[in-house]
């Protein structure tokens, strides 16, 4: 067997196990373990009275959020949760527009403390939420983006498995309203099947990656971070280091907005990858299976190999190109990777234009968007490169 059939079948099983093979092993192990049935869930049981429910601080980071910040405080206000129960935390970093504005008049009349905190000079999102804990009251900590609009149910949702002692961190199911242009196609998409992932991670170990914008963590356990930290991240991850489990809440639902510019999901996209290589660089410990056990093997597939997954994409198709002197079955093989290419720059193309895409031409757009982003994230990683600061829904 040549060098290039052997580059060849081992980038496309390292392929196939990123992306089919891993789940396929979460939703076995789970199968076998009988961790994931409706029979065999053990429900958590819910709280006996509002008055046996914990406080909870609900942390808004906001920069220039004129446009969103009413609506998203409005509609933590109208939870379900008990009122006297909750408080809503306003950090605003160092915004140029109205944003504070709204939250002070929004804070005059409201029956939920509603704190303002603006931080000066603007430092990111990261160093906003260390100075936001300073100031909560709640042992429950619900962190929610300037534009998330969350189900009335979802921080009821959230807080209702901190029941199990063992968890520590929460994320809820996040769903993304969408146009018909392959970037909020594509990015839709690609949240349902992460959310799939989640739902057979939580049941066997912990949830490896989290929204952000539909996350709860107990107080106790909030670690400060650095400022170029990606705390979505990183928070998680060293949940899990403390030795607590990352749960999954399916039912507490958050709806957002899809970006629709392929140029800020982009720039969004190399952002949130590079600050995940150093996050993983960071909590590089909890890769030893030794003393994290299959949370490691989880880790290591879902986000690691995730991320590099560019590699052995760039490898099928260059030791397919050699291999065609094999066999002729690497002509057609060559032929296949040449229409997928295609028909993700065809997608490309007509998203740039505002046009509807079939699933036909976005799955094999954002597809390699989501590979081509880690690669430019990469190279910015090994050169150094740190972002703590970015404009919102601009990348």
């Amino acid at each position: 067997m040549s060098v290039a059939t052997i580059v060849f079948v081992l980038s496309l099983f390292i392929l196939f196990y990123i992306y089919f093979g891993y789940p396929l092993l979460c939703v076995v192990i789970a199968k076998l373990k009988g961790l994931y049935s409706r029979s065999a869930i053990a429900k958590i049981p819910e709280y006996a009275a509002e008055c046996s429910l914990p406080m909870v601080s609900i942390i808004i980071p906001a920069f220039n959020e004129e446009s969103v910040i009413e609506d998203t405080i409005l509609n933590k206000l109208n939870s379900r949760y008990p009122n006297d129960k909750l408080e809503v935390i306003v950090v605003s970093d160092e915004s140029e527009d109205n944003t504070d504005a709204i939250v002070e008049r929004l804070s005059i009349d409201s029956t939920v403390l509603i704190k303002l905190i603006r931080q000066t000079p603007r430092q990111g999102k990261t160093s906003g939420l260390n100075k936001a804990i300073e100031k909560c009251s709640g042992s429950i900590i619900v962190f929610s983006d300037a534009n998330s609009i969350y189900d009335e149910d979802a921080i009821h949702k959230l807080v209702e498995k901190f029941n199990d002692p063992a968890v520590g961190y929460v994320t809820g199911l996040m769903m993304y309203k969408t146009s018909k242009d392959g970037t909020s196609l594509g990015c839709s998409a690609y949240m349902r099947y992460e959310n799939f992932l989640r739902k057979y991670e939580s049941a066997i170990s912990s949830v490896v990656g989290v929204d952000g914008g539909v996350d709860a963590i107990r107080r106790d356990l909030f670690t400060r971070l650095k400022p170029d930290q990606l705390p979505d991240f990183v928070q998680p991850l060293s949940v899990v280091k403390q030795g607590y489990k990352v749960a999954f809440a399916q039912d507490a639902i958050l709806i957002e907005e899809a970006l629709d510019d392929p140029g800020k999901e982009y720039r969004m996209r190399v952002r949130v990858s590079l600050r995940a290589f150093w996050g993983l660089w960071d909590m590089k410990a909890l890769f030893n299976p030794f003393r994290y056990g299959f949370f490691s093997v989880q880790l290591f597939s879902h986000k690691l190999l995730r991320y590099l997954a560019f590699i052995p994409q760039l490898l099928l198709f260059l030791s397919n190109a050699f291999a065609m002197q094999v066999h002729s079955l690497f002509i057609l093989l060559l032929v296949g990777q040449v229409l997928f290419y295609c028909l993700a720059l065809w997608g490309f193309r007509r998203t740039r234009q505002l046009k509807t895409l079939p699933m036909l031409l976005y799955i094999p757009y954002y597809f390699c968007l989501l590979n081509y982003t880690s690669l430019g994230a990469f190279v910015l990683f090994i050169r150094g490169k740190k972002i703590v600061m970015w404009k919102p829904r601009e990348g």
